[in-house]
């Protein structure tokens, strides 16, 4: 029986580990992870990540040829495949901070490797990492491996996007490898192909050198990001001339060139690859004397901050210049729907804009919890990926006071002045606002940074409502431009 063992039980390992033993009934797989509290509740029945579907896969062949252990070393040691599945945060200090991959999770997870082998192994980067880690992490293994012990290392970046992740693993657009152009590089190249090959169609498995299957993992996470920016660019158009960014949304998704994925204009991209990958593809641009091909992605996280900020403005300036004392209800915080994930969320930005301002926030999400809401607020940027190395702050007795979280949209409601929609889930939908406006102050506002609502049928109501993007309400078209700082 092949023997994969996976270090990393995040959001990447946990689930691609958990379908490739689904799919491979006669490979036992192993997922490792420092963290015990992380590896109990991959055992119990309440998985550490919500993701649709991922609790049936796994339950289907965990303790069968899944298995999810903290017994680091030697699963290391017995496994045949190892990928590696650690952050890749930015770093905080020091040269290339607040832009640069912190590899220090790689670089321990290779010395263990090294350290704890017996036999050849294939290690496979699933992380995120910038152009020639590979090469960084062959001289660690060779330099401190056993005698006689031999390492492959492949690229292998995954391209899940969260809350359809067990859908892009089941029927996955491309899967790709990258690896050394050497006999056994392609050797093992072929190993790990025949593992997707299980499930996946062989036209789907591409296979590059480990440069270019680096390189594309940042490539598209910034091609994507690169189009939310234009489309939340071309919003801020669409206010100030009266166009409607749905209808310029549609009607350019409709040229076969371009296509219609990406372009829903909103209060910005959150998660925690896309702005990560981007200032990380800008440090190596720069170390490479890449001016201004830097300076031309760093524009798409600068268009994403102005968006935040752009909508902070919005809420202050429509609710007479100030939001000082007044209770703001924020649905969601996670950065998308069907998903608990909250890093890099736009929530965060939007929420210490309106704390800034002295607003009273109430605060509703149906998958996140108040613990990490809490902790969110009051972590520094860049912080929330380096688990170890953070001690996140308390929140003092103001901060709690000036924050509510509750699982009842319509309690939440209850006294408010106006209404953030932050993330897209689809019961902000079906919500009864008029029930929610008749307990709320008024004049009620809702600014809805998802394009959830159909604005005409909340004015009907009542409300004053600023949607993404769309024709102003005509209480807002008399508002003077607040200034963006």
């Amino acid at each position: 029986m092949v023997k994969i063992c996976c270090i990393g039980a995040g959001y990447v390992g946990g689930p691609t580990m958990a379908m490739i033993a689904y799919k491979c009934p006669d490979i036992q797989v192993v997922v490792v992870d420092i963290s015990v509290p992380r590896i109990n509740a991959w055992n119990s029945d309440r998985l550490p990540i919500f993701e649709p579907g991922l609790d049936e896969v796994v339950k289907s062949c965990r303790n069968t040829n899944l298995f999810f252990s903290s017994d680091v070393e030697s699963n290391i040691s017995d496994s045949d495949i190892i990928f590696v599945s650690v952050n890749t945060p930015t770093k905080t200090r020091g040269l290339g901070a607040g832009k640069a991959a912190d590899l220090t999770y790689w670089e321990s997870a290779a010395r263990m490797i090294a350290d704890v082998a017996k036999s050849d192994k294939i290690v496979v980067e699933k992380s995120t990492v910038p152009v020639k880690t590979a090469e960084a992490i062959e001289k660690i293994l060779n330099h401190n491996s056993r005698d006689g012990v031999n390492f492959q290392i492949l690229s292998n970046p995954e391209f899940l996007a969260e809350g359809t992740a067990i859908d892009d693993l089941t029927n996955p657009d491309r899967v790709l490898i990258g690896g050394r152009q050497t006999p056994e590089g392609q050797k093992a190249v072929a190993a790990l192909k025949g593992v997707y090959a299980k499930w996946v169609p062989e036209d789907r498995i591409i296979t590059t050198n480990l440069w270019s299957a680096e390189l594309s993992k940042l490539a598209a996470n910034a091609i994507l990001a690169q189009r939310i920016s234009s489309i939340n660019a071309m919003s801020a158009l669409c206010e100030a001339t009266g166009a409607n960014v749905s209808e310029v949304a549609y009607a350019v998704g409709k040229d076969t060139r371009i296509g219609p994925k990406f372009l829903n204009a909103s209060v910005g991209f959150g998660g925690s690859c896309f702005q990560k990958d981007i200032l990380n593809l800008v440090y190596i641009c720069e170390c490479n004397g890449l001016t201004e091909v830097a300076n031309y992605w760093r524009q798409v996280v600068q268009i994403n901050d102005y968006q935040k900020l752009r909508f902070v403005n919005r809420v202050v300036s429509s609710m007479f210049n100030t939001v000082s004392g007044k209770k703001i209800l924020v649905l969601g915080f996670a950065f998308k729907k069907d998903t608990g994930d909250t890093r890099e969320t736009p929530a965060i930005d939007v929420c210490l804009g309106l704390l800034g301002d002295k607003a009273k926030l109430s605060i509703y999400d149906p998958q996140v919890s108040e613990d990490q809401i809490r902790r969110d607020l009051t972590t520094s940027k860049f912080d929330w990926d380096h688990p170890q190395h953070l001690v996140p702050s308390s929140p003092t007795a103001k901060s709690k006071e000036m924050v509510t979280v509750t699982w009842d949209a319509y309690e939440a409601a209850k006294g408010a002045h106006g209404i953030c929609i932050m993330t897209e889930w689809d019961e902000f939908k079906s919500l009864d606002y008029q029930r929610i406006y008749d307990g709320m102050e008024k004049p009620a506002f809702v600014f809805d940074g998802r394009n959830v609502v159909n604005p005409d049928e909340l004015r009907k109501i009542g409300f004053i409502v600023y949607s993404i993007g769309k024709p102003l309400d005509a209480w807002m078209k008399d508002l003077p431009a607040a200034p963006l700082t």
